[in-house]
């Protein structure tokens, strides 16, 4: 990976300072800022821009009904006892667990999975606005500060590989969060050669199966 790009640098730079940057390629980034100063300025610079982020947020009033409800229960005034439910909420209630475990299960097995690449889509002004990770069979994208969408317009995924002639991914959800499945054919696009873009097209994508509006988002994809 040719670590002089200057995007590539502020792509990992801004990874790195946002904490989406997993355990092993974290580790490899600090041996990088040991021996360049210029990387340790970037990810300065990056720290500086998010710090209002950390920052503590004003106190907020308590409503009165949370203080009834707490000197409710500290000194209870009479003895409640709880109404017997009839048969068909006991099942509404066995339904709603089945649900919850099915719902652990499945973020199991999701999560389960390895990304091999990700990115960091920034938008004009060089300020993150997605994640992108690749995985085995699809992407996941996660919003960072995504601009709505007018409209009767979408957002559209490239995958732009060395030969510099984009191939569409699909179109995301307008608040930039999703899952994009892979075919064959689109995995076979992915690598730390490849540059993720998005742009603004049609409702439901680009008419020709080429992007026709601007781009919004670019980003280059780096190995894990």
């Amino acid at each position: 990976m040719n670590y002089r790009q200057p995007e590539l640098r502020r792509a990992l730079a801004a990874d790195y300072s946002i904490g989406l940057m997993p355990s092993t390629a974290r580790r490899r980034f600090e041996n990088l800022l040991l021996d360049d100063p210029l990387l340790r300025a970037e990810v300065a610079q990056w720290q500086q821009s998010l710090v209002g982020l950390t920052s503590s947020l004003a106190p907020q009033p308590v409503p009165e009904r949370v203080w009834q409800h707490i000197v409710a229960r500290i000194e209870p005034q009479q003895l409640h006892v709880p109404e017997k439910l009839p048969f068909w909420s006991w099942m509404r209630l066995t339904a709603a667990a089945c649900s919850l475990l099915v719902a652990v299960i499945v973020g199991v097995i999701y999560n389960r999975d390895k990304a091999e690449f990700n990115a960091t889509l920034l938008a004009g002004n060089q300020q993150p606005a997605l994640t992108v990770e690749a995985f085995d069979h699809y992407l996941k994208v996660e919003p960072v500060t995504v601009a709505s969408v007018e409209s009767g317009r979408s957002l559209e995924l490239w995958a732009i590989p060395a030969d510099g002639v984009p191939v569409s991914l699909g179109v995301i959800p307008d608040d930039g969060k999703g899952r994009v499945e892979l075919s064959a054919s689109q995995r076979q696009l992915l690598g730390s050669q490849t540059t993720m873009a998005i742009t603004l097209e049609p409702k439901g994508g680009s008419p020709t199966g080429k992007p026709t509006g601007p781009i919004l988002y670019k980003g280059q994809l780096a190995s894990l």
